[in-house]
């Protein structure tokens, strides 16, 4: 009961965590291994974060994880991870709060393991383990904020010279 009352009280509890998706390809195998050897590979690494609401207070948060390795135009592996979340958030909350903890929140409690997973494919796969380095979600969410204020600027302006020019 004390455990209950704990978790109610808590704006967001995250019930339960799992892969949604997980790809890795090898296209390039045997023959990239050697020229890995002699040249270290470009890394592109993208993440996002996709949030779904289920009920009033119960949402599933995704995190979208690709990434590839190039040698010159040849490709050592891609690996396209979605690692979920099923979260619980306090009754009440602003909408402010709730995108904060959906946004940046609940990525960073999951980001360690997804990072994991995907340090353990890329090494089973044949590779040194892709190790990402930790990701400051909260500069992401105001770098997506500002940037859609900005689109959203954008579209007003155009709007308003095609209004001018009919």
């Amino acid at each position: 009961m004390a455990e209950e009352t704990t978790a109610q009280q808590q704006p967001l509890v995250i019930k339960m965590q799992f892969i949604k998706d997980l790809s890795f390809e090898n296209p390039n195998s045997p023959m990239i291994y050697p020229m890995m050897s002699e040249k270290a590979p470009q890394l592109d690494i993208n993440v996002d974060v996709t949030p779904t609401q289920l009920s009033d207070t119960a949402y599933e948060v995704v995190l979208n994880i690709r990434g590839s390795a190039t040698i010159d135009d040849k490709t050592a592996f891609m690996v396209e991870l979605d690692y979920g979340g099923v979260v619980t958030l306090a009754e009440g909350l602003e909408a402010q709060i709730v995108e904060l903890l959906l946004m940046v929140e609940s990525p960073r409690y999951l980001f360690p393991f997804a990072r994991n997973i995907v340090a353990d494919i890329t090494r089973d796969g044949g590779f040194p383990p892709l190790i990402m380095n930790p990701i400051d979600f909260h500069q992401m969410f105001m770098q997506r904020k500002s940037e859609a204020a900005a689109a959203e600027a954008n579209a007003e302006m155009a709007k308003d010279e095609t209004t001018a020019d009919a």
